[in-house]
């Protein structure tokens, strides 16, 4: 039962993040945001060709998916498969807290690689900035809130997206070293499950930035506009 319950959880996990928000988004308006900017579907891309509003909106949901996934998916596709059981959480959460996060390891990992290898187009996607955000608030809150800062107040001085982010993908991993989620039992093998994740994560979100890294060297990225046509320089 643990291998099937591990399983249906990376499928229903991938799914939700393979949903390709961006694309949907500039489709809506006509736009395919893959032959546009940068060719990316992620919120980045958006907000230069479509503005601040559908560019915050991509942000969100590309978010939301990677934080429902590990905070409501991963729990209803297990009790979903635990018998005799009517409520939504209660059997999930009285697993031990280190076989908890093992589940939710599992459907944040796919959340992330649906959203950066899209089944629906072509497996090709997104950074997974955005969706890695969404996962790690519900792993641990506390180290990822640090992680936004650093990327809000970069992102604010140098409106480079990528440099927030980049910078962000580091930062996060040795938060989450010396910030363990409050108000739960500091475990060794869970510190060390989400170190090791979050090292992952942040390397992926890296190199899936090495065209920007080669921009900034170069002088040739674009900064993103805070204004509500989505205009660059």
């Amino acid at each position: 039962m643990p291998i099937y319950n591990y399983l249906l959880i990376a499928i229903g996990a991938y799914l939700l993040g393979s949903i390709p928000t961006g694309y949907l988004v500039a489709r809506s308006k006509g736009i395919d945001i893959r032959q546009t900017g940068s060719g990316n579907i992620g919120a980045t891309n958006v907000f230069r060709i479509l503005g601040t509003g559908p560019g915050i909106l991509v942000l969100l949901v590309d978010a939301l998916k990677g934080y429902v996934a590990c905070a409501f998916l991963c729990p209803l596709i297990y009790n979903g498969l635990t018998p005799h059981h009517s409520d939504m959480f209660i059997p999930f959460q009285q697993e031990p807290i280190h076989i908890q996060m093992k589940y939710k390891v599992v459907a944040g990992i796919c959340a992330i690689l649906g959203h950066v290898f899209s089944c629906w187009l072509k497996f090709k996607g997104g950074k997974g900035v955005a969706t890695s955000g969404g996962v790690f608030f519900a792993l641990t809150w506390q180290a990822t809130s640090i992680a936004l800062v650093v990327w809000i107040i970069l992102v604010a001085i140098t409106r480079y997206v990528s440099v927030g982010s980049i910078a962000a993908a580091a930062v996060l991993p040795i938060a989450t070293w010396f910030i363990p989620p409050i108000g739960q039992d500091f475990d060794h093998r869970r510190s060390w499950l989400l170190e090791s994740i979050t090292i992952a994560a942040g390397l992926m979100v890296i190199i899936k930035h090495r065209s920007n890294l080669q921009r900034l060297r170069t002088g040739t990225e674009k900064k993103i506009s805070f204004s509500s046509k989505g205009a660059t320089q």
